[in-house]
């Protein structure tokens, strides 16, 4: 007899519709097969569906099972699919009402008990099934507050097999779901840095302010201890809070990656730091079964860079399309998949090897050779995409002894959520929300500039020999000091600011 049960699987970041058909001859000699290109994962299940549905005490069917997993030309992997080859199966042989599948979609791990385990991707899955206008949606219990962030949806959570046979055949129903709201339960975040405890530094943080305000990316370069590190990792204490469209746009990525946690959601910017040992891979993603890397998972938040020049050249370059173009396309033979990766970049370097080439007092003991060479690690193009460039000082002996503290992140993060509130009506009806997403287009149809400010970039212009990406990136972050002045008109000194904030040449 056949059945045909209704589940999906994930490509990128997107739901696809997979119909999981179940075939139970009743002659032949006893086989189990599963077609439609599916991965060592897929093709296990027979071993876990099998024990799991004799161990709760019902009998497997002693006959030829095919299970065709179409369309068959979709590449299939993971453990998803166990459930709903095990109802299928029970379908099929009348231990289950075939009617009580009508649109209804199944996913969901089995262990050799009958348990469902977590699944990634659930997310995306939830959304697919209300596309396609499914009603309901059983899948692990694990994932039913991921899933119910979608409305107009019954989500059953189903912690075992045994519980989804009673309520198929209308024995003991499993309550449904309720609808999440993703703000309600938000508490305040604790910073482990505040802008307050960090002595000096009054550039550089103003720089990360405006950073911060207009998702501009930013390099730090300065010698050992002057305080690169702690001011990055301060920064998440003054970035603007997420909305609900970039709440689920990054819930999503960590859904498809397998890390979100029980009963939570990414309400905080992310902050990304890896090693720099991490491979070209782990950075921008892909693998044989293509998941996001580093810099989609920092979508919407912060990408940490620590010893920038220490990072494979290949790896560091790999970045330059994607601080670009906000997106990455991974090819591979099982196909293309697009993952969203609009993150801001915060780096921090050394000017030389040993690190104290312009210290005020010790001296470099680098050959000139080798300091050519460490700076030959990040290109010119790589640095031109990169905003806003720091060059950090050691702190003077008096501001270092002093017990008093500076402005707090909390103050910092009110101007920016202010700063970001101007630029959210500038843009409304668009598809960018800060001032560093905008194109050149963008910036001669919404910036306005005085004629004090337009002899300046000219002059600019010709002086210091700036790029075309050059010219319009200056204008970019003169129009984010001047949302955190609360002016409309960009003048000649938010232009002279954003200037001093230049790559310089070496």
């Amino acid at each position: 007899m056949l059945s045909r049960v209704f589940s999906a699987s994930t490509i990128g970041l997107e739901g696809v519709a997979i119909d999981v058909e179940v075939d139970v001859a009743g002659k032949g000699f006893p086989t189990f097969t599963i077609v439609g290109l599916p991965n060592k994962a897929v093709d296990e299940a027979k071993d876990r569906v099998r024990t799991a549905i004799n161990n709760l005490s019902y009998e497997m069917p002693d006959s030829r099972i095919t299970v065709n997993l179409a369309p068959a030309d979709i590449p299939k992997s993971g453990a998803s699919f166990d459930l709903p080859m095990a109802v299928g199966i029970l379908a099929s042989s009348g231990m289950v009402s075939r009617e009580s599948l009508k649109d209804s979609l199944f996913i969901g791990e089995l262990s050799l008990e009958g348990r469902v385990r977590k699944v990634p991707g659930v997310i995306s899955i939830a959304l697919q099934a209300k596309k396609l206008r499914i009603k309901n949606v059983f899948l692990p219990g694990e994932n039913a507050y991921e899933a119910a962030l979608v409305e107009d949806l019954n989500v059953y959570p189903v912690f075992n097999l045994i519980d989804l046979i009673f309520h198929l055949n209308g024995q003991r129903l499993i309550s449904v779901f309720p609808t999440v709201d993703l703000f309600k339960n938000i508490t305040t975040r604790d910073y482990e840095f505040d802008f307050a405890d960090i002595n000096g530094q009054q550039e550089a943080k103003r720089a990360l302010e405006i950073a911060a305000a207009g998702f501009h990316n930013v390099h730090l370069k300065g010698v050992p201890g002057a305080g690169k590190t702690v001011l990055c990792r301060a920064f998440p204490s003054i970035m603007p809070s997420l909305e609900k469209k970039e709440v689920l746009e990054v819930s999503k990525i960590y859904s498809v990656a397998g890390l979100l946690s029980n009963n939570s959601f990414i309400t905080n910017r992310p902050f990304r730091s890896p090693h720099h040992t991490i491979s070209k891979v782990g950075l921008i993603g892909g693998g044989s079964n293509i998941t996001p890397g580093e810099i989609s998972l920092s979508h919407r938040g912060v990408l940490f860079l620590d010893e920038l020049s220490e990072f494979p050249r290949s790896v560091v370059e790999s970045l330059r399309q994607p601080l670009e173009d906000g997106k990455i396309l991974i090819s591979r033979a099982i196909g293309n998949v697009v993952f969203p990766c609009r993150f801001l970049l915060l780096a921090a370097s050394n000017p030389c090897p040993c690190g104290y080439l312009g210290h005020p007092k010790k001296p470099c003991h680098c050959l000139p050779g080798a300091i050519f060479r460490y700076k030959r690690r990040l290109s010119g193009p790589l640095l031109d995409r990169i905003d806003l460039h720091i060059d950090v000082l050691p702190v003077d002996e008096d501001k270092l002894i002093s017990f008093e503290k500076g402005e707090s992140s909390e103050k910092i993060r009110n101007r920016v959520e202010l700063a970001k509130e101007r630029q959210r009506r500038r843009f409304s009806g668009l598809k960018i929300h800060y001032n560093g997403e905008m194109n050149s287009s963008d910036v001669k149809n919404l910036c306005r500039l005085s004629d004090s400010a337009i002899e300046i970039l000219k002059k600019a212009i010709s002086r210091l020999s700036l790029s075309a990406r050059s010219y319009f990136k200056t204008i970019k972050i003169a129009q984010t000091i001047a949302d955190l002045c609360g002016k409309e008109i960009i003048d000649a000194t938010y232009v002279a600011e954003a200037l001093q904030y230049r790559v310089k040449d070496d």
